[in-house]
């Protein structure tokens, strides 16, 4: 069996061929898989919120522009090529409903949105995006194949 590395909330992590990244409980939160093809390397971020906002302290893994930016600094540090990158997100579900009221806040879709919008930044296509809905997923990520495997409850599971 493989390495399985988990990856916690507002946590990122990178790996090599054949480890797997594993991160649980994506409700409203988005896992980024990021994945060079041909060095068999890549990462995986939790993040919580859309932006820092210029936020001073915390935990940058936090947020989707910072945790971003730490994960693909992490990843060139391991030799791979910013060209050769592919990602891969899902979460951000809309967790809290409430029959007759509009959906609060919304964060589950600002976070899905800041994902996009800071990957298209950097020249990063985004392959796969399995986002909304009002349920959780757990994420399995291999780096030497780029495959994501996605879990929920009641809504089955597929390999992307």
């Amino acid at each position: 069996m493989n390495g399985v590395i988990t990856v916690g909330m507002a946590d990122y992590k990178t790996a090599k061929a054949p480890e797997i990244l594993l991160t649980a409980g994506l409700g409203s939160c988005i896992g980024i898989c990021i994945h060079d093809p041909v060095l068999k390397v890549g990462g995986m971020a939790h993040i919580m919120l859309p932006s820092a906002n210029g936020s001073l302290g915390g935990n940058p893994a936090k947020y989707a522009d910072t945790a971003l930016e730490l994960l693909l600094k992490e990843i060139s540090g391991m030799g791979a090529n910013k060209s050769r990158l592919k990602a891969k997100i899902a979460g951000g579900a809309q967790m809290f409903s409430f029959p007759g009221k509009p959906p609060i806040l919304k964060i589950g879709d600002r976070n899905a949105e800041a994902v996009e919008q800071e990957l298209k930044k950097r020249g990063i296509p985004l392959l796969v995006m399995d986002v909304g809905g009002s349920f959780g997923r757990t994420i399995h990520f291999d780096v030497g194949t780029g495959e994501l495997r996605i879990r929920t409850i009641n809504h089955g599971e597929k390999v992307v």
